[in-house]
């Protein structure tokens, strides 16, 4: 409320200077005129830099400051020492000088401005002045935070390295947490819990990293380009992600992957107890589940819902989603041996 009242201000403001000094410089109706809308003209133009400024980092901001001044006081001294008095009796100097101030400002705050992403503000715990480098460097996305089993990862003393959390992944979460949508929200605070409880675990080092790209607008595409500049590796189960950043060059660790390769091996012929939860897709076929959550697709299992049966593997399938086991009952085999010994050439008298 406050902002849209300075702003109108503003406007009246301007609207009267530009309409007082048109009557002054010629008193006619019509400059009046045009001195008013001169000065609301400019400022709209001031309200709208105002907005495009706001969504500036400080850094970079601060960074372009920084390199149009460095720019200006370039641009004098080389003025000073090349453009001689004896140029100032001719029209030269003043273009020449003039051209110059502009080429070393526009130099100066476009260097400026790519630099002050390097600037880093924050000296709070936990926050990091400088970015590490390296491919121990593992980089945290928001899809990995809400998951949750990263927590229990680190806790085991696996990965090496610092954690970077960037900026931009925490502003993702808060808002999810702040979403409207029940579950949504949930999600979001379930990360911010995971976060708070890495953070605690006494062995890791967990830096959060204010690093942003304002060019680029989705996190993805940011979490790429951070994992580029540190050299450093993303943490997700995101497969698209994964793709896009191998496509880039960037090594990626993805916890689905890892889950895979650490469930137990099972071999065809094996033996195991587990409980028929639901029918399956075909007629007779029970599923179960391994503690790893791993489908076990039961043969004339369907029969048994919610009983716990003694099975045997028959086949293993490895999807991109997960690892199938298909199974039939013990019983069943029993009953295919004793039909063969009984039709056996050996079991007649």
């Amino acid at each position: 409320m406050g902002s849209w009242v300075l702003r109108l201000l503003l406007l009246i403001l301007c609207g009267l200077s530009g309409y007082t000094l048109a009557t002054g410089w010629s008193p006619s109706s019509q400059a009046g005129l045009w001195g008013l809308l001169g000065g609301l003209v400019l400022a709209l133009l001031t309200i709208l830099t105002e907005d495009r400024l706001r969504r500036i980092p400080l850094k970079t901001l601060l960074g372009s400051l920084i390199g149009l001044f460095l720019g200006i006081v370039f641009a004098n001294l080389i003025s000073n020492v090349f453009f001689s008095t004896d140029l100032n009796h001719d029209n030269i100097a003043l273009p020449i000088s003039v051209g110059f101030y502009g080429i070393c400002g526009y130099v100066g705050l476009r260097l400026g401005l790519k630099k002050g992403e390097e600037i880093h503000l924050s000296g709070g715990k936990g926050y990091s002045k400088n970015l590490p480098g390296g491919e121990n460097a593992k980089i945290l996305d928001t899809s990995v935070i809400i998951d949750g089993r990263i927590s229990d990862i680190v806790e085991t003393g696996f990965v090496e390295g610092p954690l970077l959390i960037p900026q931009f992944v925490l502003s993702e979460l808060q808002h999810i947490a702040d979403s409207s949508d029940s579950i949504k929200r949930t999600r979001g605070k379930r990360g911010l819990e995971v976060l708070r409880h890495v953070q605690k675990q006494v062995d890791v080092d967990v830096r959060i990293v204010d690093t942003d790209y304002p060019a680029v607008k989705e996190v993805d595409a940011k979490l790429i380009e951070l994992a580029k500049e540190v050299h450093g590796k993303i943490v997700t189960n995101d497969s698209n992600l994964n793709k896009v950043a191998e496509l880039q060059g960037v090594n990626v660790l993805n916890i689905n992957e890892l889950a895979n390769s650490l469930k137990p091996v099972v071999l065809p012929g094996e033996d195991m107890s587990v409980k028929i939860l639901k029918e399956g897709k075909e007629v007779g076929q029970g599923v179960a589940y391994l503690d790893d959550g791993t489908m076990i697709v039961v043969d004339n299992g369907r029969r048994n819902i919610g009983r716990t049966v003694d099975v045997t593997v028959t086949s293993v399938l490895q999807t991109p989603a997960g690892r199938m086991i298909f199974a039939r009952l013990k019983e069943d085999n029993g009953r295919e041996a004793k039909g063969k010994d009984y039709d056996s050439p050996d079991s007649e008298v």
